[in-house]
């Protein structure tokens, strides 16, 4: 393993020193997007010079780039120390970040860069390749939207199915998590998000829904529990995975105001998870630097492909600066 897993600032102070200026923000991702030594994206050569404050020649194919090519960072306007502070910020944050708290924070011009900003860096909340959940796994789905306790009148998100799926980590206790929107609870649905999420193998422990048919012959051991059959209430059969849905929709009501989109959904669900899986990490710079090691491992996040499912008439212009 690399040292570079345990570089990371353990406070604001630290934070503040280390990355003042442009040049240690592109050292730092350097460092994270390549931790054995610079890669060429084009050839795969492993040497290269300097070229100007920003920029690598290789010295196989010459092919020139920047640290910050094809992530998140890409042809960003905006100084990279002030993008260093709204990540340190966003993962400082224990129950979630809010565009109007960031825009405060950095002194953004306009809420929609604010929000553009948290949009690009949900985008690397979920790592690529993570590993699968592994061990007991429950698995649920849950409806978002609608009629809610709590929410008066018609609410921004209209009901959307959701599918949990919890780790257990000893007798009641939840270890890692996975959320995903889906359009029904089908079979084909839910059997493709177990596929993809939880390790072959595993138990997989659900109730009683023909949804759930399939988990047997996919090389998963089955446990069911019959709900609605059973005196006690589901929330004690599943208890995993009904804690991460309270706890799911309270976080959206609350941080959020219950504003959250069918378009942008999914990325809500990301920051939670990423969120979730590191609440007991005992330095919130350590999600700073998972944070920042993401962003440089996802592919860039255009403005138009944010707003894409944005109706026409609720479209903000774009701004110069993000």
């Amino acid at each position: 393993m690399c040292r570079a897993v345990e570089d990371y600032p353990r406070t604001l102070a630290e934070f503040e020193r280390r990355f003042a200026s442009a040049e240690a923000c592109r050292a730092y991702l350097a460092q994270l997007r390549w931790p054995d030594g610079f890669r060429c994206p084009k050839c795969g050569g492993a040497k290269a010079w300097p070229v100007g404050t920003a920029l690598w020649q290789c010295a196989a194919c010459g092919r020139q780039t920047s640290v910050t090519a094809g992530t998140i960072f890409q042809d960003t306007r905006t100084p990279l120390p002030t993008w260093f502070r709204a990540m340190w910020w966003v993962s400082s944050q224990r129950t979630g970040a809010s565009a109007k708290g960031l825009q405060q924070v950095l002194g953004l011009g306009s809420y929609e860069t604010a929000w553009t900003w948290l949009h690009k860096l949900r985008r690397a909340m979920v790592r690529p390749g993570r590993d699968r959940l592994t061990g007991l796994v429950e698995v649920d789905e849950t409806y978002l939207g609608g009629e809610e306790a709590g929410l008066d009148g018609r609410g921004a998100l209209t009901k959307a199915l959701i599918v949990v799926a919890a780790q257990a980590e000893g007798r009641r206790r939840v270890g890692r998590i996975r959320l995903r929107r889906v359009p029904n609870a089908s079979a084909n649905s839910l059997q493709g998000f177990i596929d993809e999420v939880v390790e072959p193998g595993s138990v997989v422990h659900t109730d009683g829904w023909l949804g759930y048919d399939r988990v047997k012959r996919h090389g998963y051991r089955h446990r069911i529990t019959f709900v609605a059959d059973h005196p006690e209430p589901a929330s004690t059969m599943l208890p995993r995975v009904h804690l991460v849905v309270s706890l799911l929709k309270r976080w959206l009501l609350g941080t959020h105001q219950g504003a959250v989109t069918h378009a942008h959904l999914d990325y809500y669900l990301d920051e939670f998870t990423f969120r979730f899986n590191r609440r007991t990490s005992r330095h919130r710079g350590k999600l700073f630097y998972r944070l920042v090691q993401q962003a440089v491992a996802v592919t860039p996040a255009p403005y138009h492909s944010l707003v894409k499912h944005v109706r026409p008439g609720r479209r903000r212009r774009r701004h110069r600066n993000l």
